[in-house]
């Protein structure tokens, strides 16, 4: 089996991760649409409108967790990341548009309308949990 190619396949099933944040010992988690580029692996980038809770939380402990929601009732394969940080990326909304819109049709609207009042962030880690069908396990390292 290649890990690598099992974790692009299950990344391309499903568009949101559940994303967990703590501060001060209190957990908080939230479901955000995400994309990725082959060219930064062990990277997965989201949109947050500026000045959003979240991203609040992000500059007092930037450290993360997220796992991909399945979409799909008939399988509970997922990728799940204990040891992730979250960063503001260095790029822009703009600059990620088509892969986005390839993954979510309707944030085409969303960054001609809003994108001026969008940051990018990147999460950023070096290994990701494959949870495939039949209890089958494996891990991608980047």
């Amino acid at each position: 089996m290649d890990n690598l190619k099992e974790y692009y396949r299950i990344l391309d099933e499903t568009n949101r991760i559940a994303l967990a944040t703590s501060i001060d010992n209190f957990p908080n988690v939230r479901a955000v649409n995400f994309c990725y580029k082959k060219d930064k692996e062990g990277t997965i980038f989201f949109a947050s409108f500026r000045g959003s809770e979240k991203t609040f939380e992000f500059i007092h402990n930037n450290n993360v967790a997220f796992t991909t929601v399945p979409l799909s009732a008939e399988s509970s394969e997922h990728i799940r990341v204990k040891r992730a940080i979250v960063k503001k990326s260095n790029l822009s909304i703009y600059d990620l548009k088509d892969e986005f819109i390839k993954k979510h049709p309707d944030y085409k609207e969303i960054i001609e309308v809003a994108g001026e009042r969008l940051d990018l962030y990147e999460i950023s880690f070096k290994d990701a949990l494959l949870i495939l069908d039949l209890g089958k396990k494996a891990v991608v390292n980047f």
